[in-house]
């Protein structure tokens, strides 16, 4: 890398942005996900930032280069953005790539080296540069809480989301959805650990290494679109692995009555930043680390820990015999949900097979996975709907308007109309459109008809009643006792974006994209897909001479960080 001659740039403060520009920014990181990959061939972040105005900004960055995305390994990390653009998100400044993006990242550690992380060949660093580093150290080691879910494997509790820092001793591939990787950090586990028989599976590492440390390594099982990444992990390097999940479970054994082990999971999917990422060995957490290998004492407190056949049904998240998810799996990963209930909190949850035998209407709060949805391609969800009739119908091509409104002033006016205290209503016929009736309202000021110089006319000629962009879409959920299909109709709560700006906005076509990638990742076992909490209510539809009931989601939304 080298510095490349300085430029005067301009840094603006989080405070003031402004949709439409392209701006350089400098922030401390609150929130962020590893990147990975999306639907399609991008890989993609997500980053949240604060600075001394204690403004957030939330940023979404795309890049077909993995590198080329912020370098981020912790919250409290610094970022300098140059070349960002701010669009405007549910009324506030969002931030995504635009031409010539570059970032570099800093440590927060106050003390630690001021070293860029970037994957730029060039980049500019100045004094100043180095001045605001510090700045922003000094500021968020007062005002940014250092992350919580860090935790060594010696304070691990059963239930528990966190992010570990450990190497890697071993990897070996399980199936095609899970993988197997052996890590340490140098303390105990409070609980044996749970261990996977691996006689058949072939296991990279140095054998001799992996069994002299066996009494403080642990085996996580890294599942769908982790296991890409874990594939590529190299034997010895350093890992962050975050919103790792543990489990205690209760295993039955030929020798003792039962016995309780500590589950190590990565579970598919990418919410609460879940996701693996190699440290290099200048960081500063690393250094840490290795004294805490060091120093460690592999002989202390021998015991024999758990070991569990891969085959065995709490080995693996399984499907059921009918393809759904498997009870097991709603019991064994109780995940936080993806979804947020914006009302009714009281109602009790109820499983699909209870509400498929009851009686319409009625309300429900449910916990379920999208097993599919319809239509795949998002755009085509919004559609016009009528608050007058309630009917839904699709957006027009622009081309076809004219023939729309030809149409709808050759339509015959209600002759039955009468005046009002606001207005007095009159029918004219043309003379020269074929005799053609149009209704004409003369608006009264304080009950009396102006003179007709200063008299506001309403002719509510084509009969048109403002309609409203909604998404409409059909959610296949299935909780493991069901399966049942509910109808969202929403304009802009559940996905917190304006229907009426999809079709504009091809940035929020992304962002509805990918929230939906989240809740039906493809290629995987549904049993790894995030939980989704809605309220919906149950309606009786007639179809001719039959009767049907329809369920409908409502008072619910996207969870703030899948945003």
């Amino acid at each position: 890398m080298s510095l490349v001659p300085a430029t005067n740039y301009i840094y603006t403060p989080l405070n003031q942005l402004r949709g439409g520009t392209i701006v350089n920014v400098y922030g401390v990181v609150k929130f962020f996900k590893p990147p990975y990959l999306s639907k399609g061939t991008d890989y993609c972040s997500v980053v949240t930032i604060v600075d001394q105005t204690n403004v957030k900004l939330t940023c979404l960055f795309f890049s077909g280069n993995y590198e080329a995305l912020p370098i981020i390994y912790k919250i409290g990390d610094i970022v300098r953005f140059h070349r960002l653009k701010i669009q405007v998100y549910k009324n506030e400044p969002q931030g995504i790539t635009s031409s010539g993006f570059a970032s570099l990242t800093f440590e927060g550690t106050l003390g630690a080296p001021v070293i860029p992380r970037t994957s730029s060949k060039c980049f500019n660093f100045t004094a100043e540069d180095h001045k605001m580093v510090e700045a922003l150290r000094v500021w968020a080691s007062t005002h940014i809480s250092p992350s919580s879910t860090l935790v060594q494997l010696c304070d691990v509790q059963p239930m528990q989301y966190f992010d570990l820092t450990c190497q890697l001793v071993g990897k070996a591939e399980v199936d095609g959805a899970s993988f197997l990787l052996k890590v340490w950090d140098g303390t105990r586990t409070p609980f044996p650990s749970w261990r996977v028989l691996i006689q058949d599976l072939v296991l990279e590492g140095d054998l001799t290494h992996i069994h002299r440390l066996q009494n403080l390594t642990i085996d996580i099982l890294v599942y769908d679109n982790h296991v890409r990444v874990a594939r590529s992990l190299k034997v010895g390097s350093f890992l962050r692995i975050y919103s790792l999940h543990t489990k205690l479970q209760s295993v039955n054994s030929s020798s003792q009555a039962s016995l309780l082990s500590l589950e190590f999971h990565l579970h598919g999917g990418t919410s609460y930043g879940r996701g693996i990422r190699v440290l290099p060995e200048s960081n500063s957490d690393v250094d840490q680390l290795k004294k805490a290998l060091e120093s460690a004492d592999l002989t202390a407190g021998q015991r024999s820990d758990v070991v569990c056949q891969s085959e065995h049904e709490d080995s693996f998240p399984a499907l059921s015999s009918s393809g759904s998810v498997s009870l097991y799996e709603v019991e064994r990963c109780q995940q936080l949900s993806a979804t947020i209930l914006t009302d009714h909190q009281y109602l009790e949850k109820t499983p699909l097979c209870a509400i498929l035998k009851q009686k319409a209407p009625q309300q429900y709060r449910i916990r379920a996975k999208l097993r599919s949805y319809k239509p795949k391609k998002l755009f085509q969800s919004v559609k016009l709907h009528c608050p007058k009739c309630y009917s839904v119908q699709e957006v027009p091509h622009e081309g076809n308007l004219d023939i729309i409104l030809q149409n709808a002033v050759t339509q015959t006016p209600n002759t039955k109309l009468q005046n009002t205290s606001l207005y007095d209503s009159e029918i004219w016929t043309t003379k020269d459109q074929g005799g053609r009736k149009v209704v004409v309202h003369f608006v009264k000021n304080n009950g009396i008809l102006p003179l007709s110089n200063e008299c506001l006319i309403l002719i509510e000629v084509l009969g048109i009643v403002p309609l409203e962009y909604v998404f409409v879409m059909t959610f296949t959920l299935d909780d493991g006792t069901g399966v049942l299909e509910a109808y969202l109709k929403d304009s802009e709560k559940f996905f917190q974006i304006p229907a009426s700006e999809i079709l504009i906005d091809d940035d929020l076509q992304k962002s509805v994209d990918m929230t939906m990638d989240m809740f039906c990742p493809s290629g995987i076992k549904i049993d790894a897909y995030p939980w989704l909490e809605c309220f919906i209510r149950s309606y009786n539809v007639t179809n001719g001479m039959e009767q049907q009931i329809c369920y409908q989601i409502f008072d619910t939304t996207v969870a703030e960080d899948l945003i």
